[in-house]
């Protein structure tokens, strides 16, 4: 069996439940509850302030077009923006919930990103109480609020970096985990230097820090990986991260691909023209989802459900055929 077209099967442990992985791809639904999104502009916004009712309608519309998990971001992280810590915490010493003041963050203060998650939240799990919920946050006070609010997810894409409580709230909550990879902070990728080899570099930090999470207490059967594509990486980057994507196996963790719309794919799709804006890139975002899922993604996170569900029941099938061989 050729190794770059196959899928290794894991149990992906949640707060309530398990997922199995591996027999076919599971799609996350993104629900940007941000004035400021790359891609969705705020459209859940009047002016300053959020439609919660159009969030939600919106979240159960992923949901009937086949979303098995939606992800709940509250604050963007798109290029440019000031998400992230204001020092660095290599160390990422945890202290217990509770015993430490929030460390400082240059992005959304935690109250307001707090109050556009939480009832949207609530809301879908008085609405759908089965539907798997993830926060997009980086902010431990924001996960545990999140999780006692219904999610079994925290999506973070620092890769619990950032906050030096994140690890004790991921442990003592027994939560599914997203772990991200990204280089830099948003506000610095647009002058970072290109990676020797960013194949290496991401499996090689990605090992690092899935391990710290081991090493604080985050059982292996919670941690999924994602290699964090445009987090930090320039244009021509992607293209080798996402051929060689079925490499990031070897570190032993479910992997995740969350392609939509990012702006290489707007690049290339618009062959030399002007570069595509994310509202245009639904056939570049197929084409991409198609081949992360051929190298073996586990999960993909997606705008677009429905037409997402389609690419993988494909993709799926081709992954099943290579698969049965001879």
């Amino acid at each position: 069996m050729d190794q770059s077209f196959s899928r290794p099967p894991f149990t992906w442990r949640l707060a309530s439940r398990t997922l199995d992985l591996g027999a076919r791809t599971l799609v996350m639904g993104i629900v940007n509850l941000t004035p400021d999104s790359f891609s969705d502009t705020g459209k859940f916004f009047d002016g300053a302030v959020l439609n919660q009712e159009r969030a939600l309608a919106h979240a159960l519309r992923l949901l009937e077009e086949g979303a098995d998990i939606l992800d709940i971001g509250g604050e963007s992280t798109r290029p440019g923006s000031n998400a992230g810590p204001l020092t660095d915490n290599p160390a990422n010493k945890d202290a217990s919930p509770g015993t430490a003041g929030p460390p400082p963050f240059s992005g959304l203060p935690e109250d307001e990103e707090k109050s556009r998650v939480l009832p949207i939240i609530e809301a879908i799990k008085h609405a759908r109480p089965r539907a798997i919920l993830s926060i997009d946050t980086y902010k431990s006070a924001v996960a545990r609020a999140a999780l006692q609010a219904g999610a079994e997810i925290v999506n973070d894409v620092s890769a619990a970096r950032w906050d030096p409580r994140m690890h004790a709230t991921l442990t003592q909550s027994q939560c599914g985990v997203v772990l991200m990879h990204m280089r830099g902070r948003p506000h610095e990728w647009r002058n970072l230097p290109p990676a020797d080899d960013v194949v290496a570099l991401v499996a090689r930090e990605l090992q690092a820090w899935s391990q710290a999470a081991l090493h604080a207490g985050v059982a292996h059967q919670r941690i999924v990986l994602d290699p964090g594509f445009g987090f930090g990486k320039n244009f021509e980057e992607n293209y080798p991260l996402l051929a060689s994507f079925h490499q990031l196996h070897q570190l032993g963790f479910p992997l995740l691909a969350g392609v939509s719309r990012k702006s290489f794919l707007g690049k290339t799709a618009a062959r030399g023209r002007t570069m595509l804006p994310p509202d245009h890139r639904l056939s570049a975002t197929l084409a991409a989802v198609t081949a992360a899922i051929i190298r073996g993604a586990h999960i993909v996170r997606v705008h677009d459900v429905k037409p997402a569900v389609e690419a993988a029941a494909i993709a799926d099938a081709i992954l099943q055929a290579a698969n049965a061989g001879p």
